[in-house]
């Protein structure tokens, strides 16, 4: 018995906000209803004794902990600045300039 009708994937077309020709609901009807197949299949065999996996390789953290560190001054960070003021970066301003 098929899960997956027609009338639902013109359900699921409307939710979505997509407009489906009834070819593509025809394709749809018979991929959808095929995934949902093989979705039972898995269910099937699937376990509580096999652990859920997110990664088929086990993933270990390689960034190097972070560090306080020598840190530029003020002036040091300003001094190649094209335009500076008040202790910032002075740019030009862009917003409004497309609206």
């Amino acid at each position: 018995m098929s899960e997956i009708t027609p009338d639902l994937v013109r359900h699921l077309g409307v939710l979505a906000r997509i407009k489906l020709t009834d070819d593509e609901v025809t394709q749809l009807t018979g991929q959808l209803d095929a995934i949902v197949d093989n979705i039972a299949k898995v269910s099937e065999v699937a376990t509580a004794d096999v652990a859920a996996t997110s990664h088929p390789i086990p993933l270990s953290n390689v960034f190097r902990p972070d560090e306080v560190g020598q840190t530029l001054t003020l002036e040091q960070t300003l001094q190649n600045a094209p335009d500076a003021a008040d202790g910032r970066f002075r740019v030009t301003a862009i917003l409004g300039e497309e609206q």
